[in-house]
């Protein structure tokens, strides 16, 4: 069914590609869209705004509300609003100080000692201090409480209170990204009070020290918070309040935002941007992310065990065109295993779009006359569309590629619940991945190291090399970060070269707003922030 849907649109956007990509000038597309965008903001007459208070249509239903039990980054955007952390991030994903002053790392990167900032209260009354963050650490920390976030803070041995405004940690082992993780959302501080009073229903009842209140949540239509008039930082909040309105339906939500019914949406569905962008006080802002498109390769299974076979089907897939059809040009190619915005990020030389060096190493692989195989992905039309072009550039030189898309669940069981390495059917699989700690450790360790094979974590290529995984233990041993930045380097070197991985595009976040609003971005991770929301 999938394939009669959408071949006769593939076939006609590849077409279409193609001769695009034969006149295309140096300049990017995310270049010219973002350039675009900015001017459009400027020369639109400002839409009309009544009030001083915002809604923001979401695509899906939020989950919790609890940071310490949520694993989906729409939830932990919301949360923002409410929930502040000892560290975060800014709109580039470099880290900041928070509810914490300063920080400090032991060079053995087992301990470490946060200042806190004095005079914060929960939006309950209860004071901001170092037992407060003594209480959320311990709980997250837990393995008892069974919390989702509960792996990002295992290593945690004990946290104390050194004084009231003083906080120690101390790790059961160096772990050199641990700063990254106290910056992630699953680090947010919850009033200990809240927790003792509502337990698990936390969930529903966030108590936090933000710029927002929570005021109430219609599981079925919206979530809404109000302005924390007591907030700390002097000048926010600047709006009074924000409607989280889940729309899951594309043209809907694009619909509020030009009636105006919300001010601003995300994601911007790709084939509309351009169509509503600069219309009805409307701008489309798109801008490089940390989220990355890939096709894991089964290392395990022949003709995978290869490293040419991988390597050839690098050279055989034309990424620019790959970009153009599937994110209609809203990203960029990949140039090494981690996205360009994550910590220690190291460039690598690509692979072109070079059909007869596939065939070549194909052929000295023992693979001249090709092979068959099969792709898993999901079943959503932008997997969908990225799997049918990688059958047809794979086709080119002889792979021929069945595509099976699945339903989320399905899929999730059939890849990530494998118990064992040789049970695994997997054979090519098209994923993606937000490395959300700005860090390199969390864009490869989970998806690269020997020790996250399915079940344990995401190491769908089941690659395994003695070498890369010293470097990856290697740069968590120190919290020095030129010592982190060479071993990361270096293994970036090698498994690029290595290929589990069909490396493909780092794809853009989309977001529409109505042109008098600003403070409201998304961040590299794809999170949003709306902390700072104003109406001009």
């Amino acid at each position: 069914m999938f394939k009669r849907k959408y071949l006769a649109t593939f076939l006609t956007s590849l077409l279409a590609v193609m001769l695009v990509i034969s006149g295309c000038s140096g300049q990017s597309s995310t270049e010219t869209n973002q350039k675009k965008a900015t001017d459009d903001k400027q020369d639109q007459p400002i839409a009309k705004k009544e009030g001083n208070s915002i809604t923001i249509a979401i695509k899906d239903n939020l989950i919790s509300m609890d940071p310490q039990d949520t694993n989906d980054t729409l939830s932990g955007s919301i949360q923002s609003t409410m929930l502040e952390g000892l560290v975060g991030f800014d709109k580039d994903m470099k880290m900041i100080p928070v509810l914490a002053e300063s920080y400090e790392a032991s060079e053995d990167a087992k301990v470490f000692i946060f200042k806190l900032r004095e005079g914060v209260k929960f939006h309950d009354g209860t004071p901001f201090n170092a037992e407060a963050v003594k209480v959320n650490i311990d709980r997250v920390s837990n393995p008892d409480n069974k919390l989702k976030r509960y792996s990002m803070f295992e290593l945690v041995e004990k946290t104390e209170a050194v004084d009231e405004y003083t906080v120690k940690v101390t790790l059961k082992e160096p772990f050199g990204a641990m700063l990254n993780n106290f910056a992630h959302p699953a680090a947010r501080i919850v009033s200990p009070e809240a927790i003792k009073k509502y337990g698990k229903d936390i969930a529903m009842h966030p108590v936090g020290t933000g710029p927002f209140k929570f005021l109430e949540w219609d599981q079925s239509d919206h979530l809404t918070v109000e302005k924390n008039p007591e907030y700390w930082q002097e000048g926010l909040p600047k709006v009074d309040g924000i409607k989280f309105k889940p729309v899951p339906e594309n043209g809907a939500r694009v619909a509020m935002l030009q009636t105006g019914e919300a001010d601003f949406i995300y994601p911007i569905p790709t084939e509309q941007a351009e169509s509503i962008n600069g219309k009805d006080g409307i701008v489309v802002e798109n801008r490089p992310s940390i989220v990355a498109r890939y096709m894991a390769i089964n290392t395990t299974k022949k003709p995978f065990d290869n490293v040419k076979v991988r390597q050839a089907i690098n050279y055989a897939i034309n990424k620019e065109a790959f970009l153009k059809v599937v994110y209609r040009g809203y990203g960029s190619e990949m140039d090494s295993i981690i996205p360009e915005g994550l910590q220690f990020y190291s460039k690598q030389t690509p692979y072109p779009y070079d059909p007869e060096k596939a065939k070549e190493l194909l052929k000295e692989a023992g693979y001249e006359k090709g092979f068959e195989t099969t792709v898993w992905g999901g079943n959503n039309s932008d997997a969908i569309k990225a799997m049918e072009f990688i059958q047809q550039q794979l086709g080119l030189v002889g792979i021929k590629v069945n595509v099976i898309p699945m339903e989320s669940g399905t899929l999730s069981d059939k890849i990530w619940s494998v118990q064992n390495e040789e049970d695994a059917e997997v054979e090519l699989y098209y994923g993606g991945w937000s490395s959300s700690t700005g860090d390199a450790d969390w864009g490869i360790r989970p998806l690269l190291a020997g020790g996250s094979i399915p079940p344990k974590s995401y190491n769908v290529a089941y690659y395994q090399n003695e070498k890369a995984d010293q470097l990856i233990n290697a740069a968590l041993q120190t919290a020095d970060p030129e010592k982190r930045k060479a071993a990361y380097a270096e293994v970036q070197e090698m498994i690029w070269e290595d290929a589990p991985w069909a490396f493909l595009v780092v794809e853009d976040t989309m977001a529409g707003m109505k042109n008098y609003l600003h403070g409201v971005y998304l961040l590299p991770d794809g999170s949003m922030s709306a902390r700072e929301a104003e109406i001009k």
